[in-house]
């Protein structure tokens, strides 16, 4: 399971999910990555069923990175404790997710087999994810750039007119 080996603070405050992933959003191992598309919280233990579930299905052919690291201690109070005296004891470790972050990578096996891999991998999480690859993701880039220029062009279109 994976977890810190050493943490400044033993217990840290619960934190807010807000917005999108500022970075982590791009594939730069692989050719296939699974990418959240809401936020969340992914615990270690989802994370390694996850990684066997898909190194299961591609049946140890091909190379999987995991891209994210569960850094952020989870407490939880002992059972029939009365409310106050402190915070509870690390539970688990978790790692938040925003939407566009970029959970695993792959590279080594083809399209429909990467796929099929990182749809048993979705399955083991809390948070809805969709599979891309870099084919996908450079055609959205594409289609992003294309709608930004044809913006800058009737803005530029509509100030001239207005002159």
């Amino acid at each position: 399971m994976l977890s810190p080996k050493r943490v400044k603070w033993r217990k840290v405050a619960k934190g807010k999910m807000r917005g999108r992933a500022d970075r982590g959003g791009t594939l730069h191992f692989g050719d296939f990555g699974l990418q959240a598309t809401e936020c969340g919280r992914i615990t270690a233990r989802q994370l390694e069923a996850a990684r066997i579930a898909m190194t299961r299905s591609i049946k140890r052919g091909g190379q999987i990175w995991i891209r994210i690291f569960p850094d952020k201690p989870v407490t939880k109070k002992a059972a029939e404790t009365r409310m106050g005296s402190g915070k509870g004891n690390v539970e688990e470790w978790v790692s938040v997710i925003k939407p566009g972050r970029i959970i695993f990578e792959m590279n080594g096996v083809t399209q429909a087999e990467a796929f099929e891999a990182l749809r048993l991998a979705q399955h083991k999480f809390p948070i809805h994810c969709k599979a891309i690859s870099k084919t996908s993701e450079k055609l959205a880039m594409d289609t992003l750039e294309k709608a930004r220029v044809v913006k800058r062009e009737k803005k530029a279109a509509s100030s001239a007119s207005a002159n």
